[in-house]
């Protein structure tokens, strides 16, 4: 009986573990971000070539929102919220951003974790170490609701290097 009672009590503790975990809003490392994605990957803060510092403000706008990188580049970006409200910068795709964001619009307290991005109170600075690893254009944008629709977006130009 003292068993059945302890299994049935630490089953019940699990599904709740488990459902609170679903249901918590967080989506930590669900986006696959990994070396073969076109926005790069997490970088290396001991390998960055530099750091570039970046501000958000409440006007909707990252500055600068046009960064030029080179191919296989490794960047310290420094984001400060200079603003009153909460802001974020997030690393992906356009298409990427564009799915984030609907899905932030449907659950605006979404916590996050995920390397690609950094979400800061007012006031408060962050990091994000990113290494570029194709030539093109990368996307970066604040997923906060009304945010991107606003115009917080920017882009990271990544230049073939002659490898």
């Amino acid at each position: 009986m003292k068993h059945t009672f302890r299994n049935t009590a630490l089953a019940a503790l699990v599904a709740l573990a488990a459902a609170g975990a679903s249901a918590s809003g967080t989506h930590a490392g669900g986006h696959g971000h990994d070396a073969n994605e076109a926005v790069g990957k997490p970088g290396v803060a001991t390998k960055s070539t530099r750091t570039i510092n970046v501000d958000m403000t409440d006007s909707m706008r990252f500055t600068p929102a046009d960064i030029s990188v080179k191919q296989g580049e490794t960047v310290r970006f420094v984001i400060k919220n200079s603003g009153q409200l909460k802001h974020e910068l997030v690393i992906g795709t356009e298409k990427e951003l564009k799915e984030h964001y609907e899905v932030m619009k449907k659950n605006p307290e979404m916590e996050h974790s995920d390397p690609n991005m950094v979400t800061l109170a007012a006031g408060k600075t962050g990091e994000i170490v990113w290494q570029f690893t194709k030539a093109g254009k990368v996307d970066f944008a604040c997923l906060q609701p009304g945010h991107y629709d606003a115009g917080m977006k920017g882009a990271v130009n990544v230049t073939k290097t002659g490898k």
